[in-house]
């Protein structure tokens, strides 16, 4: 049985990379795929960690490709791969996600955002995707379809509305107050009064 460990961090490791490629392709805006054509690895040498590499690239490509997130484009023979809109709104709501675990503000602003949804079962994959988003950012589960945050995450938020075609389904809420507070502030290492 495989481990539940050893699961997530594959998983962890396949998001961070997919989330290198689209930035790298989003920063240069249009990226070669000579870089990755079974030539260079001729020139290189086929060590372990370069195949590796060579393998993991290209499975990335096809998958960015499936997802509608890249598409291939011919110039002057040689083939390139760009940004779809597609790709452009994922890329967003992943930079959005990153500066929100990573830029914290310093002092609290004494305000709870409570986000609310009521997706329809019909849409359950939807659904998990936005909880899965959620507590990947950080998010504190108080009940099934309310999540809390200490910070602002409004951008955050409406990103992931649009990505997911769930606009009217999802209320972004600031909370003054929320009595019983104490393990919310406890999870999020807030000053308890």
């Amino acid at each position: 049985m495989k481990s539940v460990e050893a699961g997530a961090k594959k998983k962890r490791y396949r998001r961070n990379v997919r989330n290198a490629m689209l930035m790298t392709i989003g920063v240069a805006g249009i990226i070669s795929i000579a870089a990755i054509a079974p030539n260079m690895f001729k020139i290189l040498g086929r060590s372990g960690a370069l195949a590796r590499l060579k393998y993991q690239t290209k499975g990335i490509l096809t998958r960015l490709k499936m997802r509608g997130e890249i598409e291939y484009i011919e110039r002057d023979g040689n083939r390139y791969a760009r940004l779809t809109k597609r790709g452009e709104e994922v890329l967003a709501t992943e930079r959005q996600k990153i500066s929100l675990i990573k830029g914290r503000p310093r002092k609290w602003d004494r305000r709870y955002r409570l986000v609310m949804f009521d997706v329809p079962e019909k849409r359950k994959k939807t659904r998990d995707q936005l909880r899965y988003q959620m507590q990947d950012v950080g998010f504190l589960r108080i009940q099934d379809s309310a999540w809390i945050y200490p910070y602002d995450c409004e951008e955050f938020i409406a990103l992931l509305k649009a990505d997911l075609h769930i606009g009217k389904d999802v209320l972004y809420t600031v909370v003054e107050e929320i009595e019983n507070d104490a393990q919310i502030r406890k999870h999020f290492n807030l000053p308890i009064d």
